[in-house]
């Protein structure tokens, strides 16, 4: 509960269960998001971090409980709900097309027509498109070898980097980003780790979906830890730890009761 004069959290989940027919996926799952904060939501494989994320987004509806966002009880019946009150997802596919340019999977799905006849006849601003693009890259402090190329043409950095700031350019509040170093280089991963610390400085929130321990130190924080389908553990930037983040994953320890 919010004591009185403290800012309600930006998005929460509370006693959130999801049921697939007989599978429980979610049982009274819990989770918090604060203004201008990192979280990483972690646990293992099956331990419910995708649906509840899922659901958070609008993709599923809860069985039981609530979502509230800015501390008021919303339900979200579509993903469209969720970006409505500024919250885009970066997924691990990230949901772009190889065969077009940076410009146009910026704007893909919000593509600006031009003025006039041509725009009600369907003709595109591509000049406004790539100067946004350019603007919004330049912004996030992302070098690209080129905008006009194909993005099957960039490497895995540079694709992860473009799904990133295109969800930042929609998001007015929250980015939520599945995995965003896996399959990743080193060089490209620290790319993409500091491209995470920048959302924060421009003042958005994020909910970062991890099983890179090291990854999750270096930009998280705080930690919440899945594990069956519930929150078992919270873990403050103070409390962080290889070692107790890693406990925490396997059951080994835990500060939240399960039921």
């Amino acid at each position: 509960m919010t004591s009185p004069g403290e800012k309600a959290p930006l998005l929460e989940a509370r006693e959130v269960w999801k049921r697939f027919g007989t599978i429980e996926a979610l049982r009274g799952a819990n989770f918090t998001l604060g203004h201008g904060e990192i979280v990483a939501l972690m646990g293992d494989n099956g331990a419910g971090k995708s649906t509840l994320v899922k659901t958070l987004c609008g993709l599923h509806a809860p069985s039981e409980g609530d979502i509230l966002f800015e501390g008021k009880p919303v339900q979200f019946a579509s993903p469209r709900d969720a970006q409505a009150v500024g919250m885009e997802t970066v997924y691990q596919d990230l949901a772009m097309a190889p065969e077009l340019d940076a410009a146009a999977n910026m704007f893909l799905g919000r593509e600006i027509l031009r003025d006039g006849l041509l725009g009600r006849m369907g003709f595109l601003d591509k000049p406004k498109m790539r100067a946004r693009t350019v603007d919004a890259l330049t912004t996030m402090k992302v070098a690209l070898k080129s905008v006009d190329a194909p993005i099957s043409t960039l490497s895995g950095g540079q694709r992860q980097s473009i799904a990133v700031v295109r969800a930042v350019t929609w998001a007015d509040k929250i980015v939520v980003m599945d995995e965003p170093t896996a399959a990743l280089g080193v060089a490209q991963s620290a790319a993409v780790l500091d491209l995470v610390r920048r959302i924060k400085e421009s003042g958005r929130s994020v909910i970062l979906i991890s099983h890179n321990v090291p990854d999750v130190l270096a930009v998280a924080d705080r930690v919440e830890v899945l594990r069956h389908g519930r929150r078992t553990a919270r873990l403050s930037r103070e409390e962080m730890s290889m070692e107790k983040i890693v406990a925490a994953i396997t059951g080994a320890f835990a500060n939240e009761a399960a039921k």
